[in-house]
């Protein structure tokens, strides 16, 4: 993954594993493993297949996922960059930060996805119109430049 490029802000982070004969165990530190504290906690389960869920981007929040069960296509977009990661690790994540359009789809059966975000839920903190996102990113772009 080294190579790769990755939307503006977005990171993979792995989380360590503690194996033994019991089992795994991955620990999540709200603080220190994220680039935020976390002030929201969620997860997103019996997602039929051919459902996408996210289809949006926040303003101001930065969140992270994982798939704590399954899998599903996590597709990252920073109105340059796109990017798609295939998340069945339990122990790998990704952060999005405030800005970045995400959609989360193909969900295997038995999937749960855990996300942690660093703001409390607020409607008016989502963009889902994705051309309106669009022009938003493309003119914040354009004044950075200048």
């Amino acid at each position: 993954m080294d190579s790769e490029i990755f939307p503006k802000g977005v990171v993979v982070i792995q989380l360590p594993q503690y194996v033994d004969v019991r089992g795994c165990l991955s620990v999540l530190n709200a603080q220190g493993d994220l680039p935020f504290e976390v002030k929201r906690t969620f997860w997103i389960f019996d997602v039929p297949a051919s459902q996408v869920r996210g289809g949006h981007a926040h303003w101001t929040c930065h969140e992270a996922v994982f798939a704590l069960s399954g899998s599903f296509v996590l597709d990252v977009d920073d109105g340059q960059v796109q990017h798609s990661f295939v998340l069945d690790d339990p122990s790998v994540g990704v952060v999005i930060p405030a800005g970045v359009w995400c959609e989360l789809r193909n969900f295997s059966a038995g999937t749960i996805c855990l996300a942690v975000a660093s703001e409390p839920y607020e409607e008016r903190g989502y963009v889902s119109d994705k051309s309106l996102w669009l022009r938003q990113v493309n003119n914040i772009s354009n004044v950075s430049k200048q």
